[in-house]
């Protein structure tokens, strides 16, 4: 979720933008975003939407403004980013984080750039902070005057920025670059002098002085013409500068305006041009080239290195850019640590083996002065030497590449102002536990960091001219550093080959990890020391994660790869999870960056693991099932070879087994699309068979290709069964579509292959759904017929759920055809089937809407309402939108109530929101 006051007044979600509404409503939401977490008065609301007298009902509109906002909110979902929009007495607060909202970042990364001392840093991160405008700001809000000057001051900042990008440009020698910034903006703002003084110097330093000139005169002239005055002196003096043919030296450090609106209270560092007091002990190692974006990590590692002696724990996957990262905010923050800055590598996951405590402390101690022959030879002694040293210091210490907690409580320093930075490929929670450790994890680059990461080895100028390719050659690299990092290195080292080349070759997931390694430098290397540092039983877990066709795992799911069961299968995934091997998304739910799983799938496992993958999908699947339709039968028998797992997910009523199919959907089609491209048609089928509550549930969610992928494979598996299950399955989903033509030849062929192999519950279902394309072609009598023989075939076999669905169907034919009374005792019979909670939800909702429909055709309205209305609230409380739709539709055709076409439309957009 983000807030935009930079542009349009907007709140950006995953699902889109929320639909915000009237001016006054986006001009509310910025008076609060102006202010966020801070109670905003009514009067200053009432300000900021009207400009001079407010109406009469000035605080009831606000409060109907503020009641909409707060439910377009929790329609997002806004709690779960920690957003709330409060009344305090008379006020309101807009609770928040603030780095939600576009100006708090932009704000922080201007900050941020102005403490950079490398150039190539402070343009990095003031062209991200000016990515964030989209527009002027607060445009779409009501243009009162509190808000304009808002407006006014944000712009105001935006400029200034622009100023500090052209200055950083001009100290990286880049006066053209800077040159080009400055004149887009100039000729926007032309009676800002700034910036028309500032872009002379960048294009006299350009060596354009002619258009310098130019510039020059047509600014006086704009300004005698539209003001009545003469340049003022920074102008004139920029003129005088470039008059002479002069590249003033001091020209570049005046130009450099200071902000006109204040910026937020800087974090704790400095540039790194800060100089340390003598003899003062720097065992850092150089300055890491190329490091992009982060800001947001920099800002919390410095949150986090505040206070009494703190620990900070860095924490990410192998590659992720983590020793960057500390390495570039120790050289930035140098200044705060007068007493030195010491670093050590301590090899947690190297080829070289760890370095010994002792040599550890040996090297801090030398470095802090103690002489050699004064230096214990005991590990316990150095390190009480070592932090009654650090006591009275201000000490930076940086432990990288640690693998446990136990490898760095010796070497915490003791003072209260040293701060100590991890890093590590585990979550080490025993050092948060034992010395309150502080995390600050570090993910994968966002696309724009990771395509900046790509120009600072390759040129801007490469990666600009092929965009595409490069944003592509981001994601393949999955945002991983190291991997971008190599990337680049082939790239550089092959002038010659396009970007878009290297984006062809490395889609080939068979070669990736080849093509990411790069002489002992690779993601491939980095991975395998990780893994190599597992247990084994974690280790055996990991390799069979690489064989699972979806994208999420469970507990369960890792069991049937491993197999093991599912407690020893869920300790494995916590131990994965705290290696950064996998990522946790949800309870017991895991994924696998794509890097990683295609390290995983490189890994010796079992020569069934696919299968038993499989198995266990179909499985749960029909467990699903049962819960979802108690009372049916299964909708087939398990194949001769089938491998069943230790243990089955279970579903504890429909609710359950309809959110299972609903979050497992992607992974079943991945899991029947992996078991057709291994040629396993048994399994193929049956996924997605085992599918059909959802289906039933969800039917125009775009089923058709799924099913028509399981009847090529039941047909290559030559089981007649199951083709007249599927080509039933298949025809009416398309009926449903409205390609009625299309479902007729599979429905007609459907029972005759039932009947063909005994299968009379599935000649009675086949029948039912072909009479619902006959219906729709125009033929009710012969619609009709078809029901009532199903019905009669599934009396007869005794499958009183078949019998009931062919008896619902025969009612609404009946009705179709307005025969009344014939239809209320269709459905009444099929009620009477079976007890309540023998009946499906779905079937309680069509059978009372169908004698709700019936009861209005004969007059009787009351009590065709009170049984419409049963349906709807039952349809409506399960989210049955199908359901709803029918009933609640039946009900308007005798009522107008507003309430009850709004539940209506509600349902229906519900519904179409699927199709």
């Amino acid at each position: 979720m983000e807030f935009r006051l930079l542009g349009a007044v907007s709140v950006a979600t995953e699902a889109g933008e929320l639909a915000l509404g009237p001016a006054k409503r986006r001009s509310l939401l910025a008076a609060l975003l102006l202010r966020p977490n801070h109670p905003v008065p009514v009067d200053h609301l009432t300000a900021a939407l009207w400009d001079h007298e407010p109406p009469l009902r000035a605080r009831s509109v606000i409060q109907g403004h503020v009641s909409r906002l707060r439910a377009l909110l929790a329609g997002a979902d806004a709690e779960m980013f920690g957003v709330e929009l409060v009344t305090q007495g008379t006020a309101y607060v807009l609770r928040m984080p603030a780095t939600l909202l576009d100006a708090h970042r932009f704000e922080e990364l201007v900050t941020l750039a102005r403490g950079q001392r490398a150039p190539a840093d402070a343009v990095a991160m003031y062209q991200k902070a000016l990515s964030l405008w989209q527009g002027p700001a607060l445009t779409g809000a009501y243009p009162s005057q509190p808000l304009q000057a808002a407006a006014h001051a944000l712009e105001e900042l935006r400029l200034t920025s622009v100023e500090l990008l052209a200055a950083a440009y001009t100290r990286r020698g880049e006066h053209a670059r800077a040159a080009a910034v400055l004149r887009a903006e100039a000729g926007a703002h032309p009676l800002r002098e700034s910036l028309s003084a500032t872009l002379m110097r960048a294009l006299q330093r350009a060596g354009r002085r002619s258009e310098a000139l130019d510039w020059f005169h047509r600014t006086r002239q704009l300004l005698s013409d539209e003001l009545g005055v003469d340049p003022g002196r920074e102008l004139a003096d920029a003129y005088a500068v470039v008059l002479r043919g002069e590249d003033d030296d001091g020209a570049q450090a005046r130009s450099q305006p200071a902000a006109p609106v204040p910026l937020p209270a800087p974090v704790p560092t400095q540039g790194p041009s800060a100089v340390l007091h003598p003899g003062t002990v720097d065992l850092l190692p150089r300055m890491p080239r190329g490091f992009h974006g982060r800001s947001g990590e920099l800002t919390a590692l410095s949150r986090a290195a505040a206070g009494e002696a703190p620990v900070c724990l860095v924490t990410g996957p192998a590659g992720v850019g983590k020793t960057a990262l500390v390495v570039h905010w120790a050289h930035h923050n140098r200044a705060r640590f007068p007493g030195g800055l010491l670093y050590a590598d301590l090899r947690g996951f190297s080829d070289t083996g760890e370095p010994a405590l002792l040599e550890v402390l040996r090297e801090f101690l030398l470095a802090l002065g103690v002489a050699p022959l004064r230096i214990p030879e005991s590990a316990s002694a150095a390190s009480a030497l070592f932090r009654s040293l650090a006591a009275g210091r201000q000490l930076l210490v940086v432990l990288d590449n640690v693998r446990g907690s136990g490898q760095v409580r010796e070497l915490l320093p003791g003072g209260s102002r040293c701060v100590t930075v991890v890093t590590s490929r585990y979550r080490l929670r025993g050092l948060i536990a034992s010395d309150a450790a502080r995390p600050v994890p570090v993910d994968v680059l966002e696309p724009e960091d990771s395509t900046a990461l790509l120009a600072a080895v390759l040129g801007e100028e490469r990666v600009l001219a092929e965009a595409v390719a490069a944003r592509r050659l981001a994601e393949l690299c999955g945002g991983l550093p190291l991997a971008l990092r190599v990337t680049a290195a082939r790239l550089a080292d092959q002038p010659t080959w396009s970007l878009s080349a290297m984006s062809a070759e490395l889609s080939d997931e068979s070669r990736r990890l080849t093509l990411l390694d790069v002489e002992d430098t690779g993601v491939r290397a980095a991975l395998r020391l990780t893994v190599r540092r597992l247990p084994e039983d974690a280790a055996h877990h990991f390799a069979h994660l690489g064989r699972h066709p979806g994208t999420h795992i469970d507990r369960y799911t890792a069991a049937a790869l491993a197999g093991t069961d599912p407690v020893t299968a869920e300790a494995a995934l916590e131990r994965l999870t705290a290696a950064h091997l996998v990522i946790r998304t949800a309870p017991d739910r895991w994924t696998l960056h794509d890097l990683v799983r295609l390290y995983a799938r490189g890994l010796d496992t079992a020569p069934d693991t696919l299968v038993r993958a499989l198995d266990h999908s179909v499985a749960t699947a029909l467990a699903a099932a049962d819960a979802a339709e108690p009372g049916d039968e299964s909708c087939f028998a398990l194949p001769a070879d089938f491998h069943p797992p230790r243990a089955v997910r279970e579903f504890a009523d429909r609710d359950q087994a309809m959110a299972w199919y609903a979050s497992e959907r992607e992974d079943l089609t991945l899991a029947a699309a992996a078991a057709h491209a291994a040629g396993l048609h048994s399994r193929t089928w049956r996924i997605v068979l085992a599918m059909w509550p959802q289906m039933v549930w969800r039917v125009l969610d775009g089923w058709t290709p799924l099913l028509q992928t399981a009847l090529e494979a039941a047909r290559a598996d030559a089981d007649l069964r199951a083709q007249s299950r599927i080509l039933a399955l298949l025809g009416w989903v398309l009926t449903e579509e409205g390609r009625t033509h299309e479902a007729l030849v599979h429905l007609e062929a459907a029972p005759v292959l039932a009947a063909r192999t005994g299968d009379t519950r599935g000649e009675a279902t086949a029948l039912i759904n072909l009479s619902l394309a006959r219906a729709a072609l125009g033929s009710p009598e012969e619609a009709a017929e078809g029901c009532a023989q199903a019905a009669r075939l599934a009396r007869g076999a005794a499958d009183r759920n078949t019998e009931r669905l062919a008896l619902y169907h025969l009612a609404r034919h009946q009705l179709d055809a307005r025969e009344w009374q014939s239809a209320l005792e269709t459905s009444v019979a099929a009620h009477a089937l079976g007890a309540p909670s023998d009946t499906s939800t779905a079937s309680r909702v069509l059978l009372l809407t169908v004698a709700g429909e019936a009861l209005l055709g004969m007059g009787d309205e009351t009590e065709a309402v009170r049984r419409l209305e049963e349906a709807a609230h039952e349809a409506e409380a399960c989210g049955y939108d199908d359901g709803a739709v029918r009933a609640l539709g039946a009900l308007l055709r005798v009522s107008a109530d507003v309430a009850l076409q709004a539940r209506y439309d509600t349902a229906m957009v519900r519904l179409m929101s699927r199709t």
